[in-house]
């Protein structure tokens, strides 16, 4: 198997294109962390808002 690069720098450089690649690279995995990230959010502030409401109304009975 013979790599195609000289040098972990001519891999990163990617042939002058390294910039475009790499931003690509990190932008799809700032949209999956996001994508995962959000949903347990909101998960956790509607379990939260459910236990306040919950509460709310075992004080009031």
């Amino acid at each position: 198997m013979s790599l195609s690069f000289e040098s972990f720098a001519e891999f990163i450089d990617m042939g002058g294109h390294g910039l475009y690649v790499w931003l690509s690279y990190a932008i799809a995995l700032a949209v999956i962390v996001i994508n995962i990230v959000n949903p347990l959010m909101q998960k956790r502030q509607i379990f939260s808002e459910q236990a306040r409401r919950l509460r709310r109304e075992k004080q009031n009975s």
